[in-house]
């Protein structure tokens, strides 16, 4: 299917999974989109809307017991910010289809070995980034779904009837187990689909700054050291080439943040409060061994969301600034007046590095990762005083 098709294989398989699941819609027309539409609603309450519910109504009949509270906290806020991941999936699809088509036309039609390189290159760190997320993921699915006790559920939730008792017992057991792996699928997938998407836009900074470098390459210069009128015609052409290029990257970094600055400063918000309340978790947990892996593995699979995120930001910020260092080494010095006051003036545009924030209020850079940690860590140490008295 051509709308599964990236360069990208990180996002060909995020594609494909959230195309399963639910959340990615085909390019369907009439009766099958009205039936993938329905098939959509009910697989995201099946996996995500029950679960919202049925914690929520545990939360308020738990509220007050701060042990109890955490144990329901952790996985109710994980699956809150899900649910606004996947309604801003499906409400921003079509602008989210433009940018990947518009980035996967880009880099597919790269032609230079060395571009081809850097374009793998982000490819197979982007792989390795979702690689790593899966195992932690699904290290902690596992360990929830085997560190139950006899006749508990892996994890707490209110229902309307009696869960100790077959079949209800296994059925609901069956459900949490299928909704905690789907929804780590989805989440996995939609947070690999904007990481990935930020470095598609770093991958194509990345090879402005090689056509900059390159802009004089296999040129005519006359005896003066000076490039020729064909020359810097030519010239001309392709440094305009880049300005455009590099216009159509800022664009889409300003759909990037329009797209997803909500729904990442959520995510923030919820991963610092999902970390205390782990890790607060954790600090009760002394005796069963898969429980605690699965405790501790859930702990830096939200660590690792919320730094992915940063991290992408941070080196999205670093390439915006090599555009104008690049411009700068290029022999701009053989280059004719006109155009080294056209080099002149994308280097002073190319200085205000391209950003990107969680709801204007946060930078993604690695300072507010660590920022985030040390909150989390503060609300920590409040809750185990609160805890203790």
């Amino acid at each position: 299917m051509k709308h599964l098709t990236n360069v990208n294989l990180s996002l060909r398989i995020t594609l494909i999974v959230l195309m399963v699941t639910g959340v990615w819609r085909p390019n369907f027309e009439g009766f099958k989109k009205r039936l993938y539409n329905i098939y959509t609603f009910f697989s995201t309450m099946i996996i995500v809307g029950v679960y919202i519910i049925i914690q929520v109504v545990d939360l308020i009949l738990v509220w007050g017991n701060v042990p109890l509270m955490t144990a329901t906290i952790f996985l109710l806020f994980t699956n809150i910010a899900l649910g606004t991941k996947i309604l801003n999936a499906i409400r921003k699809k079509e602008i989210i289809r433009t940018m990947l088509q518009e980035s996967n036309d880009e880099l597919s039609n790269e032609r230079r070995e060395v571009g081809k390189g850097i374009v793998r290159r982000y490819d197979i760190e982007t792989t390795k980034q979702l690689s790593l997320y899966i195992v932690l993921s699904y290290t902690t699915v596992f360990g929830f779904a085997t560190s139950a006790e006899k006749n508990q559920l892996p994890l707490r939730a209110w229902y309307p009837y009696d869960t100790s008792k077959t079949p209800a017992y296994h059925f609901t057991y069956a459900h949490q187990i299928i909704a905690i792996s789907f929804g780590a699928a989805i989440n996995i997938c939609l947070d690999t689909l904007i990481t990935s998407l930020i470095s598609q836009c770093r991958c194509r900074l990345r090879l402005i700054s090689l056509s900059l470098r390159m802009l004089c390459d296999n040129l005519d210069m006359s005896n003066k050291g000076l490039m020729t009128n064909a020359s810097s015609k030519i010239i001309n052409q392709r440094l305009r080439n880049c300005i455009l290029r590099h216009q159509a990257v800022l664009a889409q970094i300003k759909l990037l943040q329009s797209c997803f600055t909500v729904p990442i400063f959520i995510q923030f918000s919820v991963s610092m409060i999902i970390i205390c309340v782990t890790a607060y978790q954790l600090a009760f947990e002394t005796t069963h061994l898969v429980r605690i892996v699965s405790m501790v593995t859930y702990l830096v699979v939200m660590m690792l969301q919320v730094f992915l995120y940063c991290y992408q930001g941070n080196e999205l910020v670093n390439e915006s600034e090599g555009v104008s260092s690049a411009a700068y080494e290029c022999p701009w010095y053989a280059c004719s007046v006109p155009i080294r006051r056209s080099l002149l003036m994308v280097m002073i545009r190319t200085r205000r590095a391209a950003r990107l924030t969680a709801a204007g209020i946060t930078e993604l850079s690695l300072s507010t990762f660590m920022s985030l940690i040390k909150a989390s860590y503060t609300f920590f140490t409040v809750l185990q005083q609160v805890g203790e008295t």
